[in-house]
């Protein structure tokens, strides 16, 4: 069994948890999610936060029994996660290398000039805010954390760092470790 799924989620002050039928709501100070859930699983409030259980009727053979505390352990997760994205947020920080690569904001769109013949125009979802301290870094904001990861990914892959010259987009703190070139 997940061990996470031992002790209930705490909810700080602030922020409201309304569960119904099989979706979950947290309202907070930086916005409100919702989630929904599988019958897997039981989700329940009480007062020293929140439980989430396996659901005993759906066992059928052992093996029900394993896949009903993983999905335990990940909606464990996933409502954690909803309560700490309502109140501080997510950020993936992004850095970029090379010359002449550099980003830039028009608005809330982000453009990043990486060597292509065309500037990159990035156009973020809702939910989401982009800074860009100084032009070779990038900041992903926003309260959803699998959104924030996704955006910083999707920016990314726009110029992936290259093995043997280390250019291109990384994460801040991303070891990416170069290869030695032809010798001729």
């Amino acid at each position: 069994m997940s061990r996470l799924i031992k002790k209930p989620i705490p909810v700080p002050n602030g922020v409201q948890v309304e569960i119904k039928e099989n979706i979950i709501k947290v309202k907070g100070p930086k916005g409100e999610l919702s989630q929904e859930y599988l019958p897997y699983v039981k989700i329940e409030q009480k007062e020293d936060g929140i439980w989430v259980t396996p659901n005993e009727e759906m066992v059928r053979s052992q093996s029900d029994r394993r896949k009903l505390a993983m999905f335990s352990g990940t909606y464990w997760a996933l409502v954690r996660n909803m309560i700490i994205g309502v109140t501080q947020g997510y950020q993936k920080e992004l850095e970029i290398k090379g010359v002449g690569y550099r980003a830039q904001l028009q608005g809330k769109k982000l453009v990043l000039n990486l060597g292509y013949a065309h500037p990159v125009e990035i156009e973020p979802p809702e939910g989401i805010t982009i800074e860009v301290p100084n032009p070779t870094s990038i900041i992903v904001k926003g309260i959803d954390k699998y959104l924030v990861g996704q955006v910083a990914a999707n920016i990314r892959r726009w110029r992936e760092p290259i093995v043997y010259s280390g250019k291109g987009i990384r994460y801040k703190g991303e070891y990416v470790r170069t290869k030695v070139g032809k010798k001729v």
